[in-house]
């Protein structure tokens, strides 16, 4: 595929723009502290949709013929894709068939659904329904749209990188997430065809979550190739496979790809809702967690793509619970003490003592492998940080106690 031109980029922003939003940008003097540059966050959790997918989707849709509109378009996908093709189709005046997952979280689904689109529930993974997808796009001839490997998606996803081109003064580096690669292969050759136009040059760094990174391996062998993954909190860009013409431009035009962990991701989570106050899903803050993790280097001003913020809230309170492990101020303690009077109390004056704020308390005598004169005390603790984690631990230790982490 050749590199879409400049050019291609302006008109697709001209089509995209009654009907996306032009999202906000936010200077983090936290995250610009952390890596030593200014750091200035996209918004796009904010976007029609709440995520950048409506950007591709709708510019993908723009460029159907009036034959293929009448024929209608269908998708496969569990959350934002299904939202973006289905607004896009409202708009449009297109009849939209999305297939979903059973699992599928229910504000995607009632999102998918209030954009007037047709929505069929099958399968547990979201293999099925892409299966199901393609099956009926060949049945029916409706216009099958692929979320990330096609020209169209990637020049409408890359209008953002016109976006922080014009906002962001003297830009020097862009981190984006990576799944299938539409999102960074668009905003990789807008901003580095914007800056060859003024004689400049711009880094952009992807980054991937660690249990589903293609990207690393397929760059190092010169090929897509599809790596086995394992589950990440950050299922929107768990993808086990590069898109052919993704990878084409991401090989050419990225100039690095890092990983992290999902420990990282809980923890840029906390961060952005607790310093930027946005919330922000697992897939959408790789970035930040990125640089929180000194994964990156950069030296001059510095965007991270917020790429979308549709979290479940049952997962958002999980993944708070997770983070605030992640960093040292949450933790939850077993403690076997013997079943007599007074040893509850002497716990929980240790833990005063150690300036450890209770949160819960479980006191049991039924366990595995208790003995009969035995007690479980199982405390969930708010604590300051790592060391103060520490000093919490070694405190109940040396009065005798043996507490057990409890991982999250």
């Amino acid at each position: 595929m050749t590199i879409p031109t400049l050019a291609e980029f302006e008109d697709a922003a001209a089509v995209l723009r009654p009907v996306i939003v032009q999202t906000p940008f936010d200077e983090s003097e936290y995250l610009s502290d952390v890596l030593g540059a200014p750091v200035h966050l996209k918004l796009e959790n904010l976007q029609r949709t709440g995520s950048f997918k409506i950007r591709g989707a709708t510019y993908r849709l723009s460029r159907l013929s009036a034959e293929e509109r009448a024929r209608g378009v269908v998708a496969a996908s569990a959350g934002n894709h299904a939202q973006g093709v289905a607004l896009a189709a409202q708009k449009l005046g297109i009849h939209a068939t999305i297939f979903m997952p059973l699992g599928v979280p229910v504000p995607k689904l009632l999102a998918t659904r209030g954009y007037g689109a047709e929505v069929i529930l099958e399968g547990a993974t979201v293999e099925t329904p892409l299966r199901l997808a393609a099956e009926y796009a060949e049945r029916t001839g409706a216009v099958l749209i692929h979320p990330f490997d096609h020209r169209d998606v990637i020049v409408g996803q890359g209008t953002l990188g016109l976006e922080l081109w014009d906002a962001v003064e003297d830009l020097e580096t862009v981190i984006v997430g990576i799944g299938g690669g539409g999102l960074i292969a668009g905003v990789a050759a807008a901003v580095k065809a914007r800056a060859a136009a003024e004689g400049r040059t711009v880094r952009v760094i992807g980054v991937q979550a660690e249990n589903s990174a293609a990207y690393p391996a397929s760059l190092a062998a010169g090929e897509p190739l599809t790596v086995e993954t394992t589950p990440t909190i950050a299922d929107g860009i768990a993808v086990a496979r590069p898109g052919e013409l993704t990878f084409e431009v991401i090989s050419e035009l990225v100039d690095e790809v890092v990983t992290v962990s999902d420990d990282d991701i809980a923890r840029a989570l906390l961060n952005l809702l607790e310093r930027a106050k946005q919330v922000v899903e697992p897939a959408g803050a790789v970035g930040v967690a990125a640089i929180l993790a000194g994964k990156v280097r950069a030296s001059g001003p510095t965007t991270v793509i917020l790429s979308g913020g549709n979290i479940d809230p049952l997962l958002l309170q999980r993944v708070v619970a997770h983070g605030l492990a992640a960093s040292g101020r949450y933790m939850t303690l077993q403690i076997p003490l013997p079943d007599r009077p007074g040893q509850l109390a002497r716990v929980s004056e240790l833990l005063s003592i150690a300036g450890a704020n209770v949160i819960e308390v479980l006191h049991t005598r039924h366990g595995q492998g208790l003995q009969i004169s035995e007690v479980i005390l199982q405390l969930s603790v708010e604590t300051r940080g790592e060391e103060h984690r520490a000093h919490v631990i070694s405190v109940l230790d040396a009065a005798g106690f043996h507490p057990r982490v409890v991982e999250d």
